[in-house]
């Protein structure tokens, strides 16, 4: 269901409700992180939104983790595969990641993955070298301090911003 926009102005509630039911709809994320050297890389993981959050889970030893220890600002994208142009959808993210240390977020991130994942549920009958590894995997947030939804269903790079204020609320753009 698409949020209701007065001519081509977002309310932020209405944009807000709009960027939340397009991240439910994905599943994959592709979130760019900065080494110390300045060096870029991006890699495609699987997430779980939590309200405007997103949280995946990684190794620790993963390239975009060892960014994380060292510099949590980041951005990503989540957009599916088009052929038509004019059809585009997608969102671009800015904010910070961080891994998650306290036993009530990691096991909220964990329910949360394992509900959206049946895979992951079924990971306790899996060969060990697979149950070993999600033993050892750390679990992440993302909270977006901008998000911008790219709508060309609207018309050629039609935009709306959200900026997501420390508490989770947000204001346009």
């Amino acid at each position: 269901m698409k949020a209701s926009v007065s001519g081509d102005v977002w309310t932020a509630p209405a944009l807000r409700a709009e960027i939340e039911a397009f991240i439910a709809a994905h599943h994959t994320v592709a979130l760019a992180t900065v080494a110390e050297d300045g060096s870029a890389h991006a890699a495609s993981l699987l997430y779980v939104p939590d309200g405007l959050n997103l949280l995946w889970t990684s190794d620790r030893a993963s390239r975009h983790s060892q960014h994380l220890e060292a510099r949590r600002r980041v951005t990503a994208t989540i957009a599916p595969d088009y052929s038509d142009f004019a059809a585009i959808r997608g969102v671009q993210i800015a904010g910070e990641a961080e891994r998650l240390s306290g036993v009530i977020d990691i096991a909220r991130a964990c329910a949360l993955l394992t509900a959206r994942y049946a895979f992951l549920a079924q990971l306790a009958g899996a060969p060990a070298a697979l149950r070993a590894a999600w033993d050892k995997a750390s679990f992440y947030r993302l909270r977006p301090s901008r998000i911008t939804l790219i709508d060309n269903t609207k018309g050629f790079g039609h935009k709306a911003t959200l900026l997501v204020s420390a508490d989770g609320s947000g204001t346009l753009g």
